[in-house]
Parts: structure tokens; C-alpha cells; sequence
């Protein structure tokens, strides 16, 4: 195999930086506490700077929650977001009036468009045990003939969500989450449809692979045009094409080169983003991601005069009952419960 499979090698950082057409990825790994019966934590938050609290005090954050952790009602346009909820719920509000609870394996995909407010809380629901949370959101791009497309908001539960498992010759295991795109013939579920997912000539990928120790997985081929990356963020190390990786970094590689990952001795976790890049200029301000400064100024001109359509929940850090379940109350009125 090509030994100019890797390009390039970096540690990751807070937000993830990734190849166009995606623009960034949060990873969040907090090791909550328990809950205090009213979805935040039971401990002190005393040394916290409540609403900015960005800091992993006692391996956590409240991120721009007070109360409950996560992010109250805030605006997007422009863009789409992928939400993993790996592990730990999420209640997800938004100002067209669609809301939910996911997580334990569970992905939203929101197409923000035009516009749109919502909320990103991580409600503490266990009162008897900790409450660890693992989630990654992806930041895709839309074309600049999509951007201001209407906003869309839908559900992949876990359930439902492809996985193809395999065994290397020794016994070894391993499986890789199909969220987006094509592996070994086995499709995603369907993404908005106004992404740039949604075009298979676009090669558009987001898988989390699980390697069990010693395990062996062969990443097909793809075309010199896609970008892809590969992100190990839990483990110790592994080969990549014979070359040693340590966990915590982001591995950019050819994707016209097959690559064969070679587990070390502890069990290994990757997410691998691909995509055909869009190669149109980026404006993004905070929230906003556009083509043109002009069109930033716009979007928050707009913003301060309509709030995409207000906030319909009686407070920004909207949360649902402890005893709720997984389910999704859509725009339209349709409520998906799991």
C-alpha cells in the first residue's frame, strides 16, 4: 500500500477541524452527575461561570445552560447540523415548533436554511447513577443555492440506523455506522433532502467505526476529489496503512488510497467524515455561515427583526419531564415516540 496514504497527522482540539464541505465538529464527552430531580446536576456549581461555563470542571460542563446543561434557544442559517447523541439524552426545541428527546445511539439531522432558533439541552434524568454524555455535532455546508432553503428538522433512531459488522480472518470484530453515504453497498438512512448528503455523486460519509482489540478493517477507495478524514478519539493506538497512530488525533488522507486500520490492544473508536468539497467561499460570523459578509449582515439584520419566526416554549432552556421517552414532535404535528 502507498505509504502517501496519510497527509497529515494533528491532535484534536475542542472543535474539530474538518475538510470542506463540512466546516467543524463539536465533541462533547462530559461525565455528569447525577440529577437533581430537575435535570441538572446534583452538585455544587459553585468556581462555574454559569452560562459560559466551557471549562470540564470535574470532567463537565454547563456549557450556556444555568440550570441544565447545553445551549438555550440560539439562531443558525446557513448550514446544516448532524447531532450523535452516542450516549445521554438531548432535548431539542425550535421556534417552528418542533421538539424531541434523543440519544443512546440516536442522530438528528437539521437542516437550518433560511433560519431557525433551537435549543440543545442535556437534561440529567438518572437521580441513582451518573449521567455521562458523548456527542458529536458536525457542521455541513449547504451550496450557496441552498442556504436559504426552509428549515428542516428529522429523526435516525438507533434503531434504524444501518450497521455493518465484520470479522477479520483472526476472529476480530469490528462495525461501522453508516449515518451517511455508502459502505460496502449497505446506504444511510435518507438526510434532509436539500443537503448535500442527499446527492450520492457528492460521496458525502459520516461513520463511527468500533474496533475490538487486534481487530483488522479494510476503508475502500474512494476518488482523489473527495476530501476525507479520519478522527480517533478513543483508544490507545492503532496502523493506519502501517503507520502508528495514537488516539486524540485527526488523521487527513488520501481517499483515492484503500486503508487498512489495524487495532492495537484496547478497543478503538473513529469517526471518518468524507465529502465531495463545495469550493465556494465561506462567510461565517458566530451562528451564521454564508457566502458573503454582505449576506452575514443580512442574516442578522433579518434576525433582529423576525427572530425566525420567535420562540414558542415558555423559557430558552426548554426540557421535557424526567420520566419522558425518546420521541420527536415534528413541524407538521407528526410525533414519532420510541
Amino acid at each position: 500500500m502507498s505509504t502517501n496514504s496519510i497527509l497529515s497527522i494533528s491532535p484534536l482540539q475542542a472543535q474539530w477541524q474538518t475538510p470542506d464541505p463540512f466546516l467543524f465538529c463539536a465533541y462533547h464527552n462530559d461525565k455528569f452527575p447525577k440529577g437533581n430531580g430537575s435535570l441538572g446536576p446534583a452538585s455544587s456549581l459553585a468556581g462555574r461561570a454559569i452560562g459560559q461555563d466551557f471549562g470540564g470542571k470535574d470532567g463537565w460542563s454547563m456549557y450556556h445552560g444555568e440550570s441544565v446543561p447545553g445551549f438555550p434557544g440560539h439562531p443558525h442559517r446557513g448550514f446544516e447540523t448532524v447531532t450523535i447523541a452516542s450516549e445521554g439524552m438531548v432535548d431539542h426545541s425550535d421556534s417552528l415548533g418542533g421538539t424531541g428527546r434523543f440519544g443512546d445511539g440516536d442522530v438528528q439531522w437539521m437542516t437550518a436554511g433560511k433560519g431557525i432558533q433551537h435549543s440543545e439541552m442535556f437534561p440529567l434524568i438518572h437521580e441513582d447513577k451518573e449521567n455521562p454524555m458523548l456527542l458529536f455535532q458536525i457542521w455541513l455546508n449547504l451550496p450557496k443555492r441552498s442556504k436559504m432553503v426552509e428549515p428542516y428538522y428529522g429523526m435516525m433512531w438507533h434503531e434504524d440506523i444501518p450497521i455493518v459488522a465484520s470479522e477479520d480472518n483472526n476472529g476480530y470484530k469490528s462495525q461501522l455506522k453508516v449515518i451517511a453515504g455508502t459502505f460496502e453497498g449497505i446506504n444511510a438512512l435518507a438526510p434532509s433532502p436539500e443537503s448535500w448528503a442527499a446527492d450520492p455523486d457528492n460521496h458525502v460519509g459520516i461513520w463511527l467505526i468500533e474496533l475490538d482489540a487486534k481487530a483488522q478493517l479494510i476503508l475502500p477507495a474512494a476518488f482523489s476529489e473527495i476530501n476525507r478524514n479520519l478522527y480517533y478519539y478513543r483508544g490507545s493506538s492503532l496502523q493506519i496503512n502501517g503507520e502508528t497512530i495514537s488516539s486524540s488525533n485527526r488523521v487527513v488522507v488520501d481517499a483515492a488510497e484503500e486503508l487498512k486500520i489495524e487495532n492495537g490492544d484496547e478497543k478503538s473508536y473513529l469517526l471518518v467524515l468524507q465529502g465531495r468539497p463545495l469550493n465556494e467561499p465561506v462567510a461565517q460570523y458566530g451562528p451564521f455561515v454564508m457566502n458573503t459578509q454582505a449576506e452575514i449582515q443580512e442574516a442578522f439584520s433579518e434576525y433582529q427583526r423576525t427572530q425566525f419566526g420567535g420562540w414558542p416554549w415558555p423559557k430558552v432552556e426548554y426540557t421535557h419531564a424526567p420520566e419522558k421517552g425518546r420521541f420527536a414532535q415534528y413541524v407538521d404535528g407528526t410525533i414519532e415516540e420510541k
